[in-house]
């Protein structure tokens, strides 16, 4: 049988499920899920699916990321609730390729873990699965674990197993609905183009539970906890001195009262140079590069290329500042003497993450 999966937290209840009810079947994953995004959260999920699979002894097929394909299927229903028009496409989509594997394998029944999912639509699984089951010849099964408790059930499990338990179905436009009802940054599209890894980023994430696994093969006991910190993310950060665009380095954790301001250099203390408004300071690169133990040449090879988020975070202690303090700081190559301007559009907001601790 060929068992379509979405995320680690359905499947692991929903194979141990079919294993029961369908003993003489040999079970086959097939993790087919474009709609994931962005790709480092595909990753993620397929991740920890594979540690699932394992666990389990059940064979894992990769499909193709065919993104392309799927954004084309859904072109038009952006704007779609939950449970709606383009979900009955995605699933069509995910379902047809799976049916299509099945038969590509030889295999007579095909089903699909989303079936175990609670913001799902069983009505919708179910005739998505059965017209393309008719049309390859193959047989859908449609099982309900839910009811009985199934899923709380499904939820014992995947806590007792420590599974990535992401928030989101994965569809970038089901994800901007659901933060903005929730008043919420939608963090997970951010990806700096520094390529620098976020706080409780996907890619902060990734290598976590990448380091689980290496603490699993090693036989190693951990914990996974959950933490509460502030987190802060950044869109855009402009430096104009005589209305002429300066490079300029941002550390993490700045931020304005609004988006804009203006001023001049007031006066120097120790390392720091001081604007006359908005709690602004700046910093030289050379500065910097003493402090961080870095050998930046231009505040542009810093900007592309800057070093980890915690040693950054860190350079504000050294500064004699407080460490998560939320004053503006400006890495520049030299202190403007003339008039400044100042873009920025960064936010701090409260949020939790998972820290892998040994023991």
């Amino acid at each position: 049988m060929l068992v379509h999966i979405c995320c680690s937290v359905d499947s692991h209840y929903f194979l141990q499920k079919l294993k029961n009810d369908y003993p003489d079947e040999t079970l086959i994953g097939f993790f087919y899920d474009p709609n994931i995004h962005p790709y480092s959260e595909y990753r993620l999920r397929l991740l920890d699916v594979q540690r699932s699979c394992n666990i389990l002894n059940i064979e894992l097929i990769e499909g193709a990321y065919d993104v392309e394909k799927w954004l084309e299927t859904v072109r038009g229903l952006e704007h779609e609730p939950e449970k709606g028009a383009r979900c009955s496409v995605c699933f069509d989509r995910r379902f047809e390729v799976s049916a299509e594997k099945a038969a590509e394998l030889g295999e007579k029944t095909f089903t699909s873990t989303l079936l175990t999912s609670p913001k799902k639509s069983l009505k919708q699984l179910q005739a998505a699965g059965d017209t393309l089951a008719q049309k390859y010849g193959i047989a859908f099964i449609a099982p309900d674990y839910r009811k009985a408790s199934g899923t709380q059930e499904q939820n014992r499990m995947a806590k007792e197993s420590a599974l990535y338990r992401q928030d989101y179905c994965g569809c970038m436009f089901g994800l901007n609905i659901q933060r903005s009802q929730q008043e919420r940054i939608t963090d997970e599209l951010f990806v700096p183009i520094s390529g620098q890894i976020q706080p409780e980023s996907i890619e902060s994430r990734i290598g976590m539970y990448e380091k689980r696994l290496k603490f699993e093969e090693e036989g190693k006991p951990y914990r996974i906890v959950k933490q509460r910190f502030m987190n802060w993310r950044i869109s855009m950060g402009l430096l104009r001195v005589r209305k002429e665009v300066v490079p300029a380095h941002f550390l993490p954790y700045s931020t304005l009262k609004g988006e804009y301001t203006r001023g001049r250099i007031d006066y120097m203390l120790q390392d720091l140079h001081y604007m006359n408004r908005d709690e602004v300071k700046f910093m030289t690169l050379d500065t910097y590069n003493r402090l961080a133990q870095t050998d930046y040449h231009t505040v542009t090879q810093l900007i592309f290329n800057p070093p980890k988020f915690e040693t950054e975070v860190a350079l504000r202690g050294e500064l004699g500042m407080d460490t998560y303090g939320l004053s503006a700081i400006l890495v520049v190559e030299e202190i403007p003497s003339n008039k400044i301007e100042i873009i920025l559009q960064s936010k701090t907001y409260s949020d939790v993450k998972e820290v892998l601790i040994a023991l």
